[in-house]
């Protein structure tokens, strides 16, 4: 048998059969979301771009924080999936539906309050807000679209089939980009058109997600039934990636938002630099996903030796993509930092923070990797209390003691958040969770 780092080539396969697609995916989206942008941008009034950007900002948030329902989804049809128990993942996939169209309708209905918290946060210009508004309003009445494609997402995933999840990220942009076409150039419609072509592309996507996991699950509709217990244990777990979520968007909100106290220039720096992360989890986000579905078929399977092999084949992919992303930071990234921008100040200021874009990989690949091994193994409240206990005792003690610094003194508070975020894992994963434990 052939081997590479002591591991066969097979099994190198199968890591990258469930990776490569979603690498994949992560780079088309944003190479879509740039034709979509230009095409806004391109309209005669810089203001419709900026009211688009400003309420996308707004339903990203919102749709950011419902990701639980993908991660929760994923680790259980795992599971089931490698206990070959297709009644099970029928009745995961039950539960992840009941909850995306619930939150979904729920989040359409408060549509207006959200539209009057998010204004009174922002803060725009009349002009602008008008527009914002009508953006966020149309969006936002394709939450149970989004929710029931989180869902598709994790059953696709679960099952390893990742080339289907990586269609159902290109299918959503493709459709977007089109409709952009027709909405906005075509009839004039602006902010609307915009906002009409992301709801038309979300519903797509969203019929297209639950005629493949129903067909893949042999689903039909004498399937539909809930077992309370089950649910109020699905719900749980999310509940639990819910405020996991939220203080990562929290910690990773003040990067940007703090650093309006340091001037207009240094908010531009910071969204420039933050692009590296982006860049970073488009490898990353692939390996843990890959973690993911094979830790949780092998719990599924009760083979507990094959997790801890599916965790240190994983592991090495993602320490290697590190180690790449930061010899390619530091030959190149004052070359990357001019491809985002063109403006000399930023530039300038921007280069003075390399040296945390080059550590940022190394320091970050092992939450990417360790998020991939909880969310495959279902362990939520670890997921959960160490994300508390890095924003604690991570990421709130830097950033108070780095004021000094001003935003070199939220990049510490950043990278400790990060370093630390690792390392709670690591110790929860040694101490707090037996390899045999079914479930948190």
């Amino acid at each position: 048998m052939h081997k590479l780092f002591g591991f066969s080539l097979s099994d190198h396969s199968r890591v990258f059969a469930i990776a490569l697609p979603m690498i994949i995916s992560n780079i088309a989206a944003p190479l879509l979301g740039l034709v979509d942008t230009a095409i806004i941008g391109h309209l005669p009034n810089a203001i419709y771009l900026s009211a688009v950007a400003i309420g996308a900002m707004v339903v990203s948030f919102i749709y950011l924080l419902a990701v639980f329902l993908r991660m929760a989804t994923t680790g259980y049809i795992a599971q089931s999936y490698g206990a070959d128990d297709i009644h099970a993942q029928r009745q995961h996939f039950n539960n992840g539906i009941v909850i995306a169209l619930s939150l979904g309708v729920l989040i359409a209905v408060a549509s207006p309050l959200i539209n009057e918290l998010a204004m009174w946060v922002i803060a725009p210009s009349a002009e602008l807000e008008g527009y914002a508004r009508d953006y966020i309003e149309i969006r936002l009445w394709s939450a149970p679209a989004s929710l029931i494609t989180l869902v598709a997402l994790g059953v696709l995933l679960g099952r390893q089939n990742s080339r289907k999840a990586m269609l159902l990220v290109i299918i959503t942009n493709a459709v977007n980009v089109v409709m952009d076409v027709i909405l906005i150039l075509g009839f004039g419609l602006n902010v609307k058109g915009a906002a009409w072509a992301s709801l038309s592309a979300e519903w797509v996507t969203a019929i297209v997600g639950f005629y493949w996991t129903a067909r893949a699950l042999g689903w039909h509709l004498h399937h539909w039934q809930l077992k309370f217990q089950q649910l109020r244990q699905f719900l749980g777990v999310n509940g639990n990636i819910f405020i996991r979520s939220l203080i990562l968007q929290l910690c990773m909100a003040t990067m940007t938002g703090y650093a309006t106290r340091y001037g207009s220039t240094m908010v531009a720096v910071n969204a420039v630099l933050m692009q590296f992360l982006m860049l970073i989890s488009l490898g990353l986000d692939g390996i843990a996903y890959s973690v993911e579905a094979l830790a949780g078929e092998a719990k599924g399977q009760k083979r507990y030796d094959k997790i801890r092999y599916w965790c240190k084949i994983t592991l090495l992919w993602s320490s290697l993509f590190a180690v790449v992303y930061a010899l390619v930071f530091a030959l190149a990234g004052s070359a990357i930092i001019r491809l985002i921008t063109d403006i000399p100040e930023i530039i300038r200021v921007a280069e003075n923070y390399l040296p945390w874009i080059v550590v940022l990989p190394l320091i970050a690949h092992w939450s990417y990797w360790f998020d991939g091994v909880f969310i495959g193994l279902s362990f939520s409240r670890g997921m959960r209390n160490t994300m508390i206990l890095s924003a604690l005792i991570g990421f709130l003690p830097l950033w108070w003691a780095g004021l000094p610094l001003e935003n070199h003194g939220l990049w510490l508070a950043l990278s400790g958040f990060l370093l630390m975020r690792g390392i709670t894992q690591a110790i929860w994963l040694k101490y707090f969770s037996s390899p045999g434990h079914p479930s948190e």
